[in-house]
């Protein structure tokens, strides 16, 4: 078996004219428990079941840069194991590389660009901080 890269999808970011007003009608019409960030699904780990992971859900506001130097109205967010080697690997492949790794509480990020210039968000979480510390419902 080779070694794991992507270990699933971490977050769905879109732009929309009005967040707010779309986290309410998510809410109303679909269920989803939103906050000021959008809606956290959490999901058994597959390979460790007693183990919570979470997925992002978030609409930004349509003239966020956050997604920049992509064109589109969306970014993805994936799931990542050993982010340092992955873009180590990924750099040696020709890959873009946006910025540096980036470390908080939750996790490991960075940014890279696929070849059709959708910007890509790598995350190698740490799921327990969500589940030690999110007050909220989450949305399952």
């Amino acid at each position: 078996m080779s070694e794991k890269k992507v270990t699933g999808v971490g977050g769905i970011f879109f732009k929309c004219q009005d967040p707010q007003k779309i986290k309410d009608w998510y809410s109303k019409n679909l269920g989803f428990n939103t906050d000021q960030y959008g809606a956290l699904f959490e999901f058994r780990n597959a390979d460790d079941p007693e183990k919570k992971n979470y997925l992002q859900w978030s609409p930004f506001k349509d003239d966020t840069t956050y997604f920049e130097p992509s064109k589109k109205e969306f970014m993805i967010n994936f799931r990542v194991a050993n982010i340092e080697k992955l873009v180590e690997q990924l750099r040696n492949d020709g890959v873009q590389i946006l910025d540096e790794i980036a470390t908080y509480d939750y996790g490991k990020f960075v940014h890279i660009m696929d070849i059709e210039g959708n910007k890509i968000e790598l995350w190698e979480p740490v799921d327990r901080v969500f589940t030690d510390s999110y007050d909220g419902e989450t949305t399952h």
